[in-house]
């Protein structure tokens, strides 16, 4: 069953098929309502399994060897590392994650009025692009 956001009459929508969600195209910023506390509310979000998985997220976690369950496992070691407020379709913050002794990085999109988190991608963070705390970018020679 697809689930038609409020907002869908009034832009350009795509569909979420794996999960049946409307999403509205280039929402702008002033549609937006940023989480007080990011971490705190991606944090309630997972524990609470107010979650949206993407169809990206899908075919990036099985080839980069990352589980459902590490995502949602590691809610205690999350750590804000980037934050995209004017991101495309919803206010998005890169995260630091740790589960089992590895490291990964988890982009959530933010949305306050359904108070649920999509995740977008994860990755594993390369010492190509990172530093050392896999929180701070490299400089681009």
């Amino acid at each position: 069953m697809l689930r038609v956001q409020p907002w869908a009459a009034r832009g350009s929508c795509t569909v979420d098929r794996t999960v049946g969600t409307l999403y509205r195209a280039g929402m702008g910023t002033a549609d937006r309502k940023l989480p007080d506390d990011p971490l705190d509310f991606i944090r309630s979000c997972v524990r609470n399994e107010r979650m949206v998985w993407t169809y990206h997220i899908g075919r990036r976690l099985e080839k980069r060897a990352i589980g459902r369950s590490a995502i949602v496992a590691s809610t205690k070691t999350y750590e804000l590392v980037e934050s995209y407020p004017d991101d495309k379709y919803l206010p998005s913050y890169l995260i630091l994650a740790w589960h089992e002794g590895d490291a990964f990085h988890i982009l959530f999109g933010t949305d306050t009025d359904d108070r649920n988190a999509r995740v977008v991608t994860a990755y594993r963070p390369s010492s190509e692009e990172w530093e050392a705390d896999l929180k701070t970018r490299r400089r681009k020679s």
